[in-house]
């Protein structure tokens, strides 16, 4: 079986990742969300559940799954907790989507992750793509989308890596704090360029 084309895809909180992997979905990719991948890894019976309650006490819950918000309240104010948890986390999703490219059937597949240069996984990527949006942007995603409070939201960006190195380190990068349409017309002239897709006008 011939392996497909990988196209790595990351950008910080609230930039548009998904918005940008559903276009690429609709043009025929095949995406595989990381984030996704590591709440199934942290599931009851998943392969990082035990070792994340064992390290972060109260963030199980009776029936054995993790408390996200819980979690994320810890980590996101102490970058120690943070690193700990991706130490935990991202073996099993590195395994686990490799699984998944393996078992791809499209001609491209899509890698979405937030820390996909910082696990290495752009080494398996034939390219990747960067998603910006400015830091207002960003934050005003988080407080009108996901209901966070300001505080909270800045914490959350304060914890997320400098964007300008993933910026330096993509071979694309798509500016996602204007409109669908401008976001749209990127993502098509970057699929347009791919050796293994199938251009669209």
């Amino acid at each position: 079986m011939t392996r497909p084309y990988v196209l790595g895809l990351t950008g910080n909180i609230a930039t548009g990742k998904s918005t940008v992997a559903a276009m690429l979905a609709e043009l025929g990719a095949d995406v595989i969300d990381c984030d996704q991948v590591a709440h199934e890894v942290m599931a009851p019976g998943g392969g990082a559940n035990a070792a994340v309650a064992a390290r972060f006490s109260g963030v199980q819950r009776d029936d054995g799954s993790i408390d996200r918000q819980a979690l994320a309240r810890i980590v996101f104010a102490d970058p120690v907790a943070l690193a700990d948890l991706e130490a935990l986390v991202h073996p099993a999703v590195l395994a686990e989507s490799a699984r998944r490219v393996a078992a791809a059937v499209a001609p491209v597949v899509v890698v979405e992750a937030i820390k996909l240069f910082e696990a290495g996984m752009n080494q398996d990527c034939d390219e990747v793509w960067a998603v910006h949006a400015s830091r207002e942007v960003q934050l005003r995603r988080l407080v009108d989308l996901r209901r966070l409070e300001p505080a909270e939201a800045e914490a959350r960006i304060a914890a997320q890596p400098d964007p300008a190195e993933k910026l330096a380190r993509s071979s694309r990068v798509v500016v996602n704090d204007g409109s669908l349409e401008q976001a749209w017309r990127q993502v098509l002239q970057g699929w347009n360029e791919i050796p293994a897709a199938q251009p669209v006008d």
